[in-house]
């Protein structure tokens, strides 16, 4: 997927190690490229679902055309849980399997958005960030909830958008997508800027 050397995943042995894992790896998150530019390229989403009572991951990785937003290619992977529910490292839940569907790919993936937070997180490493270092991609975390961060509401219109707080630090946009929805959570990742990664999601 990429020629620059990366870091290999690591499936921490409890808590701690997990947090460490994720303060070295922040490190090499990149946050001076702008990305690809919006409209342009191939899209790839990737998302995770559990079924814990069977104790399995499953993770869909799907390309899209960002011009015409016809389906490219796609890739499933099942997976065993490995490491148990804390949030702050559900990444460590999802990673192996999401790797293995864009590996599953026939085609560079692009840019991808994951269902996740990149900066937007408590050590500032989130899935879209552990996703964007360990495979050198372009990363975009969308999530549903701002998390632990506060934010007051956007304007009503497509495209209206606040900014995601941390006291005063900015990680990440509430952003508007619709009319008469609620907004959702973007944050840069890796290799992207804010303004992109908003456009995209856009």
């Amino acid at each position: 997927m990429t020629t620059s050397p990366t870091p290999a995943h690591e499936t921490p042995a409890d808590e701690a190690e997990g947090r460490a894992i994720q303060d070295r790896l922040r490190g090499r998150v990149i946050l001076d490229e702008a990305g690809p530019e919006p409209g342009t390229g191939l899209v790839t989403g990737v998302d995770v679902a559990y079924d814990d009572v069977k104790d399995v991951v499953v993770a869909a990785a799907v390309v899209l055309d960002a011009v015409t937003l016809e389906t490219v290619d796609e890739a499933t992977a099942v997976g065993r849980i490995t490491f148990p529910y804390v949030p702050g490292l559900l990444a460590f839940r999802e990673i192996p399997t999401a790797l293995e569907a864009l590996e599953g790919l026939s085609v560079d993936p692009g840019l991808v958005i994951c269902d996740g937070y990149g900066l937007a997180h408590p050590r500032r490493f989130g899935l879209a960030s552990h996703l964007g270092v360990l495979t050198g991609l372009p990363v975009i975390g969308v999530g549903k909830n701002p998390f632990t961060f506060t934010y007051e509401a956007p304007g009503p219109r497509r495209g209206d958008f606040s900014p995601l707080l941390d006291g005063d630090e900015v990680v990440g946009r509430a952003l508007r997508t619709q009319e008469n929805t609620n907004p959702i959570f973007v944050s840069v990742g890796h290799r992207i800027s804010l303004d992109n990664a908003c456009a995209h999601t856009l």
